[in-house]
């Protein structure tokens, strides 16, 4: 799939969003991608988790690794088409680690993927528990690089959607400076 075509799915979806965003990381943005507005079709979803998995194909990974949450579902859709083991680790005192009987054997080649990549904390965190566990990382992969591509893991990596949207520290954020609210997202008024 291309780029633009791919663009044109997040805007479909309503997946891209305008305002003044606290983002996982911690970052500000005027700019949010809710990947669950993508993520809540099915279908759609199993296409692009095929766009990873095929180009990750010849590194011939064992088991595909996600992080809790949205990466639990990439991870479920490549494993799917590479016909491979699909775990996820999940935060624990603010670490990412293995739980629910999920390992990972020495020397299993190991496919990490995520859904929104911005500052790549969750992937390093990732790649260290990998190693840690004895896995050979064969790549990284995602559906959207906030980054525009500016992140360097040490390893292949490919995302379906490359996007360089800014984002802030708090401290030097445009928005904050102009005394700009952060914009509530969902039903829940949850920020």
């Amino acid at each position: 799939m291309k780029q633009e075509s791919n663009i044109d799915i997040l805007k479909d979806c309503g997946a891209i969003l305008h305002g003044h965003f606290l983002l996982t990381s911690g970052r500000h943005s005027d700019t949010y991608v809710e990947k669950f507005k993508l993520l809540q079709y099915p279908l759609l979803t199993d296409k692009l988790c095929k766009s990873i998995a095929e180009h990750f194909e010849s590194a011939k990974p064992h088991v595909i690794v996600g992080a809790a949450t949205g990466g639990i579902i990439i991870s479920h859709g490549v494993g799917r088409v590479l016909t491979t083991r699909s775990i996820f680790a999940e935060r624990e005192e603010n670490s990412l680690v293995f739980r629910r009987g999920f390992a990972i054997n020495k020397g299993e080649r190991v496919l990490i993927v995520d859904d929104i990549i911005t500052t790549g904390g969750s992937i390093i965190e990732l790649i260290d528990l990998v190693v840690k566990s004895g896995g050979v990382i064969m790549g990284i992969g995602a559906l959207i690089d906030r980054s525009g591509g500016k992140i360097d893991f040490g390893f292949p990596f490919y995302s379906l959607i490359s996007l360089d949207i800014p984002s802030y520290e708090p401290e030097k954020c445009p928005q904050c400076a102009d005394g700009i609210p952060i914009t509530t997202r969902g039903r829940t008024g949850k920020k």
